[in-house]
């Protein structure tokens, strides 16, 4: 089956035989399923914290578009992250980190697993492979990778690196929101586990927070699956409903994206008011190379940096008139944000410049619109600054 018959047929085949026929997967609001066998739940149902068939056909579907044997759903991204972290963590244990990784997942790792649990965490230059290597220790449990890196665009070599934590017995992770599974797939390219904040391109309608992971080995499925339930921390039935729907036009979707992102970026890196742009589909990025081996695009996402400090960048976002200055990316309308003030602000100011996250960054997610009127709010936008 061909990845955009996928988006729409797994997980909703219509059950005419046993049930109603039902094209579209109904929402399955019931907290709790009867039995007629005290011993034998309907259908496998006893609690929709444990199993929901609305959740159930959605984590099908999940699994499915990653080349995935599992899929799990989850109330956020971070507490997919939470759940498999808990799962598979223990005091003192290691873990590497990309050290440019959205805010609130280096906020989880410092505050709660560093903390609180006792995790030793090392932040590393993910695109160096030797630098990778050196990190680890007797004790690394987990690689937990993000390619691109929010917000820097910066890819590290998927392969490469879950090839050298196989050796170790050591399980690479890696964060695939930005690309989705229709520019990337991890899996294939050899890591453990997939993550996604499905709020962002997955659903892509900006209307449902999700998370999800999606893995093939038994043994890892077991303990997520367990703690899946026992943390609670699952999707709802209408949120999977949402999430079932978005996903459908994923393939429409980040087409057009990518088609918008690239005249945007390649505006931006000509204009006198722009110091840099980071976009791995651009041929001046750094890794355009690695880019073209292991994504088939490049999705709607980047970051660019102005000439000027934070007077201008406050500026130039102030005076945007079509484009929403908000948190978040992945949906059908164009989101822009300030790191150093909004997604990554819990990060401190010393740790933001060290990797490179300075006051005149911005990162934005072009959206679906035509693509003359995203350039024309920013150009307007950017002499105002």
């Amino acid at each position: 089956m061909k990845f955009e018959t996928k988006l729409i047929r797994v997980g909703e085949e219509p059950n005419i035989t046993e049930g109603s026929g039902d094209v579209v997967i109904p929402i399955h609001l019931s907290s709790t399923f009867a039995r007629k066998e005290v011993d034998k739940p309907t259908r496998g149902y006893e609690y929709s914290r444990s199993g929901n068939p609305t959740r159930d056909a959605l984590e099908k579907r999940l699994a499915a578009l990653e080349n995935a044997k599992y899929g799990l759903a989850f109330s956020t991204g971070l507490a997919a992250e939470t759940t498999l972290c808990l799962s598979l963590l223990k005091p003192n244990d290691h873990v590497i980190v990309s050290d440019d990784v959205y805010g609130g997942c280096r906020r989880l790792f410092e505050n709660l697993f560093k903390k609180q649990l006792g995790v030793k965490v090392t932040y590393v230059d993910a695109r160096k492979i030797d630098v990778v290597e050196a990190a680890i220790e007797n004790a690394t449990k987990l690689i937990w990778l993000e390619t691109p890196t929010n917000p820097l665009m910066k890819l590290c070599d998927i392969k490469v690196i879950a090839e050298i934590a196989r050796q170790k017995k050591i399980i690479t992770v890696v964060d695939n929101t930005f690309m989705s599974p229709y520019f990337q797939n991890p899996l294939d390219l050899g890591a453990d586990i997939v993550m996604h904040s499905t709020t962002k391109y997955l659903n892509g309608h900006s209307d449902s927070l999700g998370g999800a992971l999606m893995l093939s080995d038994d043994s890892l499925f077991e303990r997520l699956k367990f703690n899946q339930n026992a943390i609670g921390a699952i999707l709802s039935p209408f949120d999977s409903y949402l999430l079932m729907r978005g996903i459908k036009t994923l393939a429409v979707r980040m087409d057009r994206h990518q088609s918008n992102a690239k005249q945007v970026a390649s505006f931006l890196s000509k204009h006198e008011k722009i110091q840099k742009v980071n976009y791995p589909g651009l041929e001046s990025h750094p890794q355009y190379s690695l880019a073209k081996k292991q994504m088939r695009g490049c999705s709607g996402t980047f970051s660019f940096e102005l000439k000027g400090d934070i007077t201008n960048a406050k500026a130039f976002l102030r005076n945007l008139k079509e484009l929403s200055v908000a948190e978040s990316l992945g949906g059908v309308e164009s989101l822009i944000e300030h790191p150093a003030l909004m997604t990554h602000a819990s990060i401190p100011q010393e740790e933001r410049e060290k990797i490179g996250i300075s006051d005149s960054l911005i990162r934005i997610s072009v959206g679906i619109e035509h693509v003359d009127d995203i350039l024309k709010d920013i150009e307007q936008a950017l002499w105002k600054s």
